[in-house]
């Protein structure tokens, strides 16, 4: 399993080096049978060098990342899109005909037993603390209605285009006293998420790659995973997950400092964001002290099989402890 998942990253889901073409234009996803749609940019291929020197340990050594092109979602998945696969009354109210038989044959998250905005509001502002599974399970969900393969980014993706093109520690510059004009953060968001597309874009039009909320990747959280990818270039690397913990989100969120927010920044998932989740084992499906993680979709220029498709969707999930 874990070969054919890293196949279907490293190959057909990001476009085979033969078959890659460049995404025309940005464009705007309905979602089939619903009243609800949301943008897509398109995210040009390119070598681009990954890392930070003047960063945390596990930010170095920089090497050179060659990443074939794909969309990016243009905004963080806000509770708007994101409730119709939680709720299916909510599914429902939102649908202009019946529910297909394969979409309500999709598992839908359990129900959270806390207010998962955590008094932060919904209209407009991101969905969050889901677990990585779960994220997956929307993305299949969001198949199921569209018919169009979306996943998460890899790291590396994610990295690419965060910085659309700028080697400095933001995608605008070195500057952090210019944080406010592009992101949400420790310093001005009066410790809340806010609705998205609210600050400046980056170079490739994508909103609150820095800040607002944390998003997910692919990749299981590897400090040395830098170094282990040796010389040369990296042709679109991933980690693929085999445990549980930690595993990658990036772009840091409403609650932290500027240092966090950088481009070249990891951070690590970890148990305790489960601590006061009375079930055993714990929920597969959300991380009730996260409330700072979120989702932003990846599609592949050229999709991959329905087996492999079907392959990443269909992932059991790792039991909790």
């Amino acid at each position: 399993m874990k070969n054919r998942l890293l196949t279907l990253l490293c190959l057909t889901s990001m476009g085979m080096q033969a078959l890659a073409q460049e995404p025309n234009a940005a464009y705007r996803q309905q979602i089939d049978g619903t009243k609800l749609s949301f943008e897509m940019q398109a995210i040009p291929g390119g070598s681009f060098a990954m890392g930070s020197k003047n960063g945390n340990k596990d930010e170095a050594p920089i090497h050179q990342v060659k990443i074939d092109p794909f969309w990016m979602s243009k905004f963080e998945v806000i509770w708007d899109i994101y409730e119709p696969f939680l709720y299916k009354d909510y599914e429902t109210n939102n649908s202009v005909g019946a529910i297909p038989p394969q979409v309500d044959a999709v598992t839908r998250p359990t129900k959270p037993y806390l207010d998962m905005t955590f008094g932060m509001g919904k209209a407009g502002k991101p969905a969050l603390a889901m677990t990585q599974y779960n994220a997956i399970q929307f993305c299949k969900w969001l198949y199921a209605r569209t018919g169009v393969f979306y996943r998460l980014p890899t790291e590396a993706e994610w990295e690419y285009a965060c910085r659309a093109g700028s080697a400095a520690d933001y995608a605008f510059g070195n500057d952090a006293k210019k944080l406010g004009e592009y992101a949400w953060y420790k310093g001005n968001s009066d410790k809340k998420t806010h609705e998205v597309g609210q600050k400046k874009p980056n170079a490739w039009g994508l909103y609150d790659m820095h800040g607002n909320v944390a998003e997910w990747t692919y990749d299981q959280y590897e400090p040395d995973f830098y170094a282990s990818l040796g010389k040369g270039e990296a042709n679109n690397p991933v980690a693929v997950a085999t445990k549980l913990y930690p595993l990658v989100i990036r772009g840091g969120s409403y609650d932290d400092d500027a240092k966090a927010l950088r481009s070249a920044a990891r951070s690590a998932s970890e148990p305790a964001w489960k601590q006061i989740d009375p079930q055993i084992p714990k929920s597969n499906w959300w991380f009730p002290e996260a409330p700072f993680i979120g989702i932003r979709l990846v599609r592949p220029v050229n999709p991959p099989s329905k087996a492999d498709i079907e392959a990443y969707y269909d992932k059991a999930p790792i039991k909790d402890y």
